[in-house]
C-alpha cells in the first residue's frame, strides 16, 4: 500500500500547490491513498466546506485538522455529514463534539484507517492523545494492519514519544503543526514509519507560512501584531511518501517530499 501525505496546506498559494502538485505526485509515486492536513487551508486558520471538497475533487482521500479545527464555526454545520475530514480525536465531552477523530478509506479489498491526534505540551489541554490514541489503534487493528496517524503536537519530544509509543503497533504516525519539515524520516524497530513533521503548503518566503514582516516585529517589540497570509509569492509543498507492507501493514520505505525553487521537482 502506498500512501501520500501532504503536511499543513496554509491559505489559497497552499491551495495553488495541491492543485498543480498532487496530478504530477501522483503520476510518480501512484500512491493508492492521498491524505493531507487542510486546518490552515482558509486563509491560515480553518476550512470551509467549499475547500474541503475542492480538495476532494483534487483526489484528496482523507482531510485532517488541528488545533485550528474550529476556526471558521461553518465547519460545525457540515463535518457531521463529511466522512473523509477528521478533526483531533482526543477532545473531551465528545458527545458534544461534531466529526470523528477516525475515518477509513477503501483500497481495493483493504482499508487504510486515518486518526487525527492533538498534542497537549504547549497547546489545548485536551484528553491524553496516549490513551485515545491507542484505544482508537486497538479498534482500528480489528478491522486493518494499516493505519496510519497524523499527530498535530508542538513539541518534538512529545510526538517522539508517541513514534515510540505506537511503534510496531500502526503502520505510519507522521507529526504536523509546527510547518517545518524535520530530517528525522525512519522506520522504527517495529516497522512503524515515523516523521516529526511533515513540514507546511504555501507561502515560502514567510515565517510558518505568513508574511515574515509583522513577526519579526513582534519578535522586536512584543506588541500585539496582526499574521497574514500573503496571497501571492514563492510557494512550496512539503510531505512525505510513505510504502506498507500489504499484508502486515508495516513501513517499508517513508521519503521526504519538498518543492520550491530551491528543490524543484522531478518526475
Amino acid at each position: 500500500m502506498k500512501i501520500l501525505f501532504i503536511g499543513d496546506v496554509v491559505g489559497s498559494m497552499g491551495r495553488e500547490m495541491v492543485q498543480e502538485y498532487l496530478p504530477k505526485l501522483k503520476a510518480k509515486y501512484k500512491p493508492q491513498a492521498t491524505i493531507l492536513n487542510g486546518e490552515n487551508a482558509a486563509g491560515g486558520r480553518g476550512i470551509t466546506e467549499k475547500i474541503y471538497k475542492e480538495f476532494l475533487q483534487c483526489g484528496v482521500d482523507a482531510v485532517t485538522m488541528g488545533n485550528h479545527t474550529w476556526d471558521k464555526r461553518e465547519i460545525v454545520d457540515f463535518i457531521d455529514d463529511s466522512k473523509k475530514l477528521i478533526r483531533p480525536a482526543n477532545y473531551p465531552n465528545l458527545s458534544r463534539i461534531p466529526g470523528e477523530g477516525i475515518t477509513y478509506i477503501k483500497i481495493n479489498q483493504q482499508e487504510l484507517a486515518v486518526i487525527n491526534l492533538h498534542g497537549r505540551v504547549f497547546m489545548a489541554d485536551l484528553e491524553d492523545p496516549f490513551r485515545v490514541g491507542m484505544e482508537l489503534v486497538e479498534e482500528a487493528r480489528k478491522r486493518t494492519p494499516h493505519i496510519f496517524i497524523d499527530f498535530h503536537a508542538e513539541v518534538t519530544s512529545e510526538k517522539e514519544a508517541m513514534g515510540w509509543y505506537m511503534d510496531g503497533k500502526v503502520s505510519a504516525i507522521v507529526g504536523t503543526h509546527t510547518h517545518v519539515q524535520t530530517n528525522d524520516h525512519r522506520i522504527l524497530p517495529g516497522g512503524t514509519g515515523y516523521m516529526s513533521d511533515a513540514g507546511m503548503t504555501g507561502f515560502y518566503d514567510g515565517v510558518l507560512g505568513m508574511k515574515k514582516e509583522a513577526i519579526i516585529e513582534k519578535f522586536l517589540t512584543q506588541l500585539p501584531a496582526r499574521f497574514e497570509v500573503p496571497e501571492t509569492g514563492r510557494k512550496k509543498l512539503n510531505g512525505c511518501f510513505i510504502e506498507l507492507n500489504d499484508t502486515t501493514g508495516k513501513a517499508k520505505s517513508i521519503i521526504p517530499i519538498r518543492i520550491d525553487e530551491d528543490t524543484p521537482f522531478f518526475d
